[in-house]
């Protein structure tokens, strides 16, 4: 479902950013991490993981728990012996009791891949703050949470298209990598999520929990975008992120908007019953991306801008199963 042309909410037009300076050689940020996470709360999260709905099973072993039997140090259970299993792995002592052979079964451990994915659309750049300043706040405070936990922490963003992200980082050390990246990234280009998701869905081979940042506002719609996602088996969460100038606005009189990703103008009259048709759209908008979701297994949460950071990580996404 995407939103029809003629009711559409049109993104007002964002003043120009001057363009990022990139360094030849990476340095290293000495504040950033007080920029994006404040101190305060990087001390609330250093308890939390994050969490899979999902077992996937890693290519190398981790520091994470899986349902799966396989051969580390922990014992899980016993099974009833077949020719041809490894002798290494019977249980002499329950043979010498029982008569009868079983073999030993022990706790697997995994990686857990992570990734998160972030519209950096000119849509994005809208609002105070802007929600691409959220979104990156989310991207940082998730991004810590599986850097201490040993997680594989991917990071990609896109507009148009997926663009060059940051490679998994794996260690508390990495930190400042993933911080850096999302410093530089800014709002450019109009927004094709389908395109982006199709390319992610090659590009990405294994399995792991995928988290979208975005608002969505894609005339294009999400469904084909979030079909390839789900035919690679992922365990999908949306996080949409609208600005309360948005959702609520407060407009009057005779208006000329400029959409911002493909400058279609709009002019209108404001008039309360307009207002109300608007609101309503969205909210149809966003319910109907809500409950698609809800029935294919993927985690939607809106949220706007306005509302406090710190309640969506510690409050909003532990209801929701992402960390604990």
């Amino acid at each position: 479902m995407s939103i029809p042309p003629s009711t559409a909410p049109t993104t007002p037009a964002t003043p120009p950013t001057a363009p990022p300076t990139t360094p030849s050689e990476p340095i290293r940020p000495r504040n950033r991490e007080e920029s994006l996470l404040d101190p305060l709360f990087i001390q609330k999260i250093e308890q939390l993981e994050l969490v899979s709905r999902k077992i996937f099973v890693g290519r190398m072993k981790g520091e994470r728990r899986s349902k799966r039997k396989g051969t580390s140090v922990e014992f899980a259970d016993h099974r009833t012996y077949s020719i041809g299993d490894d002798l290494r792995f019977i249980d002499w002592n329950v043979y010498a009791r029982l008569d009868k052979l079983f073999l030993k079964l022990f706790m697997e451990e995994e990686d857990l891949h992570f990734y998160t994915l972030i519209d950096t659309s000119k849509s994005m750049g809208f609002g105070a703050p802007s929600k691409l300043r959220y979104a990156k706040q989310i991207a940082a405070a998730l991004g810590y949470i599986g850097l201490i936990n040993q997680d594989r922490v991917v990071l990609e963003h896109f507009n148009e298209r997926l663009e060059p992200g940051l490679a998994s980082v794996r260690g508390r050390s990495q930190l400042w990598r993933l911080i850096d990246h999302l410093e530089k990234l800014e709002p450019t280009g109009g927004s094709r999520l389908a395109a982006a998701a199709k390319t992610f869905a090659i590009k990405h081979a294994g399995k792991g929990v995928v988290v979208i940042v975005s608002d969505f506002l894609d005339k294009h719609g999400y469904e084909e975008a979030l079909r390839y996602l789900l035919a690679r088996n992922l365990d999908l969460y949306l996080i949409q992120v609208l600005s309360r100038e948005e959702t609520d606005p407060e407009l009057a009189g005779d208006l000329k908007l400029v959409d911002c990703e493909d400058r279609e103008i709009t002019e209108i009259t404001v008039s309360a019953p307009l207002l109300e048709r608007y609101k309503a759209t969205v909210n149809a908008y966003v319910s109907g991306l809500r409950d698609w979701c809800t029935q294919r297994g993927i985690v939607h949460l809106a949220i706007t801008t306005d509302q406090p950071f710190d309640r969506l990580i510690l409050d909003y996404l532990r209801r929701r199963g992402l960390v604990r």
